[in-house]
């Protein structure tokens, strides 16, 4: 019985042995306080209205008659036609795509007005416009149906559009037809047809993306393709009907741009407009990575980067500064995003 000391203990040593120490714990990672989250946030949503307001005020002291009647109309028709060519790229971009061929699709829409000018303005526009949903279609088909990358599938159309546009267009031909030249120029109660035109689009666009099934489908979709797939979301079919609208948008702005230059030139019309319009969108709040779309801040990114233009032009600094301050608006507006996703994780 002596033997039997104790339970559980080795009868060699007589004593218990230490239980395992607990492996180490990982250290947790540093979580960002609200006020770095509220920055973050805070200026993905808001940068754009004050980086407009501080632009705004800065001409308003250095920019003589920054505030007369005719430069603000002259900045609200150069703006229209960038405005709406964007307002298609936010809704792309929010089905996590882009759609780099709405320049080629501009000019497209405008080479072919002087080929149907005989019927009359009006049929002229609507086949010019009609051009743009038929890219539209093969954009969206190629995308969602085929399973092409949206840069591949629409850089194909950039190209092929731009030799298209080249062909029918030829060289410079001036539009003179009554109708058109009164959508370039004319304006109801002292607002331009284009400047109202661009108002009208952007106030579809907010309706589609905040009141109607379809936004809320698109949303969805940009946010996690697969889970929409799983959860029976016509993905094919909204993503289809989003290229056709950017189409259908950049053949628009296209139609107007030759209307106010009364002149069709495939060649340079539409030009580096994607970048304009890219650059607009993502400064105005709405991610690469899709699941969101921010109608005002487009609106705002479009006359922000106007803005930018006007003021170097202003100031006698040469156009290439403001591609390059683009580019640089662009990167740094990336990396504000990149910096949400980052407090997120």
């Amino acid at each position: 019985m002596s033997e039997i000391t104790t339970s559980g203990q080795g009868l060699d040593s007589g004593t218990a042995e230490p239980p395992p120490a607990p492996p180490p714990r990982a250290p947790r990672p540093a979580r960002r306080t609200w006020r770095d989250r509220f920055t973050v946030d805070w200026v993905r949503r808001n940068g754009v209205y004050v980086a407009l307001a501080l632009l705004m005020l800065v001409n308003v002291v250095a920019t003589d008659n920054f505030l007369s009647e005719g430069t603000i109309r002259l900045q609200l028709i150069q703006v229209a036609p960038v405005l709406i060519v964007a307002l298609g790229m936010s809704l792309v971009i929010g089905t996590e795509g882009i759609d780099l061929s709405v320049g080629a699709v501009m000019a497209l829409a405008a080479a072919l007005i002087p080929l149907y000018i005989g019927y009359g303005a009006l049929v002229a526009v609507l086949i010019a416009v009609l051009a743009g949903g038929v890219t539209g279609v093969l954009a969206g088909t190629l995308v969602a149906r085929v399973g092409v990358q949206p840069i591949v599938a629409t850089l194909g159309i950039m190209v092929a559009g731009r030799g298209v546009a080249n062909l029918f267009g030829g060289e410079i031909k001036s539009i003179r037809e009554p109708g058109i030249v009164e959508l370039g120029s004319g304006s109801l109660l002292g607002v331009p047809y284009v400047v109202l035109i661009g108002i009208a689009v952007a106030a579809m666009a907010w309706f589609l993306v905040r009141r109607s099934t379809y936004g809320r489908q698109l949303v969805a979709i940009g946010g996690n393709k697969r889970a929409a797939e799983l959860a029976g979301l016509p993905v094919k079919r909204v993503l289809t009907t989003t290229y056709v609208l950017c189409g259908l948008l950049a053949a628009l702005a296209g139609v107007l741009l030759a209307a106010r230059s009364q002149a069709s030139d495939p060649t340079k019309l539409g030009l580096l407009v994607e970048l304009s319009a890219i650059t607009a969108v993502v400064i105005g709040g709405t991610p690469l990575s899709g699941g969101q779309v921010r109608i005002a801040g487009t609106v705002a990114g479009a006359l922000l980067m106007q803005l930018i233009t006007a003021t170097l032009i202003f100031h006698d600094i040469p156009d290439s500064t403001a591609q390059i301050a683009q580019a640089v608006i662009v990167v740094a507006a990336v990396y504000v995003q990149l910096g949400r996703r980052k407090a997120r994780s």
